[in-house]
């Protein structure tokens, strides 16, 4: 794959259809080329405002097939072929359907052509919370077989999609049809239960670490992706790119002390995909490693998480346990994340000596 689908590439050929009003959306039966789809209407102020875009490769009839839920957390960079062949396994064949707020259609060809097995690839543009509030924008994701989020700024998805339409269809997809749900960067950022929305920003391992509180570390709980695999539980991407060890624990470390949980991470490195199946049975696919992060119990709360001074989380240098598994391309584990414990992999701990991670064995 190349990975100026991140960005997402120009289509080849497209044909954009605009309708007058923002209560009808035109729709085209096509061939397996891509066609843009949006809406026009006016503002308060007269101006035109422009709702969301469809990109559609395949069979524009929505169809039926069988599907098992899973779940993909993709790290970034180049996506893992392995990753969206096991989405597409699950997804029977159906329509697969590819979630941005910005860019275009990228990826419709590489899920279409490319890998192929699959009735239709869609990409739909919402970029903001009208769009995600279109009934019609609804229904095309209720109607998905599988939905991956591309990767872009988590704050646009939490900021447009959240308490909205979109949301309501994506959980329906997780927990109703069973469907597989992925994503990569940021699209993986939003998965669990607990996510670093960014609204603020992003933050670099080193100014977590030296103050837990910091405006930047903006945490969700409980009110986007409601995913129980994912149950107090935080992801985090490019894991090696930069190192993002500390902003993770740091995490892990507002969730205990903010809400008394035992507190989970799970941080993915680029070209590395972490497929959770129906049972919380977890395969690492790619060219780096998975982490699999917990609070070691449910006392070892950090000694000083507090704001204005750097986290102290020593716990005689057990603080998180830490179980790391390398990629391959049949599927290195499995982590069970009900259980939160695995094979095919190593164990370490991480703790944090007053703002500075630290790794022990």
């Amino acid at each position: 794959m190349n990975s100026t689908r991140v960005l997402g590439a120009l289509c080849a050929f497209s044909v954009v259809v605009l309708s007058a009003c923002t209560s009808s959306i035109v729709e085209q039966a096509i061939a397996p080329e891509s066609v843009a789809v949006s809406s026009v209407g006016s503002g308060k102020d007269g101006a035109s405002l422009q709702a969301y875009q469809s990109f559609i490769v395949g069979d524009a009839a929505d169809v039926t097939r069988t599907t098992s839920g899973g779940t993909v957390l993709m790290g970034g960079g180049t996506d893992v072929d392995e990753a969206f062949r096991w989405m597409i396994t699950k997804s029977g064949g159906g329509d697969f359907v590819i979630l941005r707020a910005a860019g275009t259609d990228g990826y419709n060809s590489y899920v279409y052509s490319e890998l192929g097995g699959v009735n239709s690839c869609e990409t739909l543009i919402i970029a903001s919370r009208a769009d995600a509030n279109d009934p019609v924008v609804e229904q095309k994701i209720r109607n998905a077989e599988a939905v991956f989020i591309a990767g872009g700024d988590q704050a646009n998805y939490v900021n447009f999609w959240e308490g909205t339409r979109v949301e309501d269809a994506l959980n329906y997809l997780i927990n109703t049809k069973k469907v597989p749900l992925g994503g990569t960067s940021a699209g993986c950022a939003i998965q669990g239960k607990n996510y670093f929305s960014a609204v603020n920003g992003t933050i670099t391992s080193a100014q977590a670490l030296a103050n837990p509180y910091n405006s930047l570390l903006t945490i969700g709980r409980n009110n986007f992706l409601n995913n129980a695999f994912l149950d107090n539980t935080i992801t985090d991407t490019h894991f090696n790119n930069p190192d993002r060890r500390g902003r993770l624990v740091t995490f892990l470390a507002r969730l205990s002390k903010d809400y008394g949980v035992q507190a989970k991470g799970i941080g993915v490195d680029e070209q590395t995909a972490v497929c959770i199946d129906q049972n919380g049975s977890a395969r690492v696919y790619g060219n780096g490693t998975a982490f699999f992060l917990r609070q070691r119990t449910t006392t070892s709360t950090p000694e000083r998480c507090i704001s204005g001074s750097s986290l102290d989380w020593y716990r005689s240098r057990q603080a998180v346990s830490v179980y790391k598994i390398n990629g391959s391309t049949t599927g290195a584990g499995p982590f069970s994340v009900s259980t939160w414990s695995g094979s095919g992999g190593s164990s370490q701990f991480y703790y944090v000596d007053r703002g500075t991670l630290g790794v022990s064995y």
